[in-house]
């Protein structure tokens, strides 16, 4: 394989990116000013984002992996880069992302680096939802020497992107009673989908070309 060297996705970007604590640390951060990440510090997005590092805690405290999970993490033979997109008031990414990290700490061969979608435009629009929605979180999967894309994932578990789709698509539906429905969902799901599908992404990445 060849050294990735485009305008879009560098080494520098991924050097420069916000580990997983430095990611909690700057949302902590923001809080204490009374902003979020972008431009929007509204009260509803504030609300959102505190959401999000209340789901994000519950999480990093109470989450376990499978065994099968863990095995196969523990022998993955390639290094890895996890490149998430993501923001802090978006809901999905705190249900997501604690999942993420927990992958990522159990393997010593993946590293994950955390990214604002809004601060990476020309990045987000490689790797839109359906070719046209900047949907976060979203996990660019890239082999570690060579910065090759070898798959993504997000924004949600598939089960949960056919709830949101079913949701979005009923005209008597709101934004607050399908957000209800979809963190309904993952309550009730405690990320085994996420579980079972990277433990199928895991072997397409890990022997990908």
């Amino acid at each position: 394989m060849t050294e990735v060297n485009v305008s879009y996705l560098s080494r520098n970007i991924i050097e420069n990116a916000y580990t997983y604590q430095e990611y909690r640390d700057l949302i902590d951060s923001l809080l204490r000013e009374g902003k979020t990440t972008g431009e929007n510090h509204s009260e509803s997005m504030i609300h959102y984002t505190k959401m999000s590092v209340h789901r994000m805690k519950r999480l990093d405290k109470h989450l376990t992996l499978s065994d099968e999970l863990e095995h196969r993490l523990q022998n993955l033979d390639r290094h890895l880069t996890w490149l998430v997109i993501t923001e802090a008031w978006c809901g999905d990414a705190g249900q997501a992302i604690p999942a993420i990290q927990k992958m990522a700490d159990e393997s010593g061969k993946i590293q994950t680096r955390y990214i604002l979608r809004d601060e990476h435009p020309e990045i987000m629009d490689r790797f839109l939802t359906n070719g046209r929605s900047r949907s976060v979180p979203k996990l660019i999967c890239l082999d570690s020497k060579s910065l090759e894309v070898l798959g993504t994932w997000g924004p949600r578990p598939q089960e949960a992107q056919q709830l949101f789709y079913d949701l979005n698509n009923r005209a008597d539906v709101t934004f607050r009673v399908a957000a209800e429905a979809l963190h309904k969902w993952y309550a009730e799901d405690h990320t085994e989908s996420i579980q079972k599908e990277f433990l199928q992404l895991l072997d397409h990445w890990e022997f990908a070309d």
